[in-house]
């Protein structure tokens, strides 16, 4: 099965070593989808395929292994991990303390040009909604949900949601042709009008009922879409399964 991600690799484009800038740029392909889960991964062929050496690349797919995206199956190597309705149930009970958390402290800390990024992010999100550009859309909600964990003023918090917030986009690619973005731009702007007027705990409850709903329409998702996956699986080769090609 031949991948052809639909931008170019960005490796060497930051000043961050050689293995983040792998692993950042594998972490995004399977976030946004290019990788889809079940793919193999073989390293010879994404070293090629990135210009680098295996080394750095085998240090990206651990880090990748360990942090769930990644999984090392027998007589396949490393695959893209599923994701399924049982791992979004998971992530959002921890989400909805955790958010609900940022957006209280959110209501106390953020600086006027964390608000200002915050009211940018949701002109554009609902701009992008209103003109059917879903995928970017999913981006702004993503970023304004991670600028209001960066808007708490907490280290140990923001250290804790980051694994949390990949997980999370990769849901929100994984859903994005279903989502209602009118509803969801009224939710953001509820919220941030709650943060704006440092109102911390009806930031807090307008959080937390905010991923709630985005709970019941993930669900929702994997209910009417579980069997994708599978079916999918069944129509490679037995034993085989995609590989990443060349791009």
């Amino acid at each position: 099965m031949t991948i052809r991600p639909g931008r170019r690799p960005t490796i060497g484009e930051t000043h961050q070593s050689l293995r983040e800038r792998v692993y950042a740029e594998l972490r995004e392909r399977i976030i946004e989808g290019t990788y889809a889960a079940g793919l193999r991964l073989v390293e010879r062929d994404l070293a090629e395929q990135l210009g680098v050496s295996r080394i750095p690349l085998r240090e990206a797919m651990q880090r990748l292994e360990r942090d769930g995206f990644l999984t090392v199956q027998a007589r396949r190597g490393s695959v893209v991990t599923e994701f399924g309705a049982q791992d979004a149930a998971y992530l959002f009970d921890v989400r909805e303390s955790l958010e609900g958390l940022a957006a209280g402290l959110a209501a106390r800390h953020a600086t006027p040009a964390q608000l200002r990024t915050m009211e940018s992010l949701l002109t554009r999100g609902r701009t992008a909604a209103d003109a059917g550009r879903l995928r970017q859309a999913v981006t702004c909600n993503a970023d304004f949900h991670q600028q209001i964990v960066e808007a708490s003023g907490n280290p140990l918090l923001q250290e804790l949601m980051a694994p949390l917030d990949a997980r999370l986009r990769r849901l929100f690619h994984l859903t994005s042709d279903l989502d209602d973005g009118d509803p969801m731009c009224g939710e953001h702007e509820r919220l941030y009008e709650a943060i704006r007027e440092h109102d911390a705990p009806r930031s807090e409850e307008v959080a937390r009922r905010h991923v709630a709903g985005t709970r019941d329409s993930a669900l929702r998702y994997f209910s009417a879409a579980g069997a994708r996956s599978a079916a999918e699986d069944r129509s490679g080769d037995a034993g085989a399964g995609p590989v990443a090609g060349p791009v």
